[in-house]
């Protein structure tokens, strides 16, 4: 059993490793105690630790990230109706096997932007 302890403290957002902003409030005070299997305990800590955050603050951070309403804009999904037609019309794609490869970059020094492909 892992035990996720929900704590006051600042209620500021907290600023991980890489740059981003949880954006939910530190100032809980509830504890509740969640049951999950050992081997998700493990996966949570280690993202966790990744992270530089507390397995309650990425917890809180995915349930935040969870509710919150997708918002795209007219023009992003008329960018999106056009490329789907192409694809439908037959233009070429990416192999599914090229992005998996690329993918698996991300965070690693070998890492390039996609459009240095």
């Amino acid at each position: 059993m892992l035990e996720l302890g929900v704590r006051n403290g600042d209620s500021s957002a907290k600023q991980v490793s890489f740059g981003v902003r949880l954006r939910y409030p530190l100032d809980m005070s509830t504890n509740v105690k969640i049951e999950i299997d050992e081997r998700t305990a493990h996966v949570l800590q280690a993202r966790a630790a990744e992270l530089g955050v507390t397995v309650s603050e990425l917890i809180a951070e995915l349930a935040t990230l969870d509710s919150e309403p997708m918002v795209v804009d007219s023009e992003e999904m008329a960018e999106l109706d056009r490329r789907w037609k192409k694809i439908e019309a037959g233009e070429a794609t990416v192999p599914h096997e090229r992005v998996v490869r690329w993918l698996r970059t991300w965070g690693t020094p070998r890492f390039r932007p996609w459009r240095d492909q």
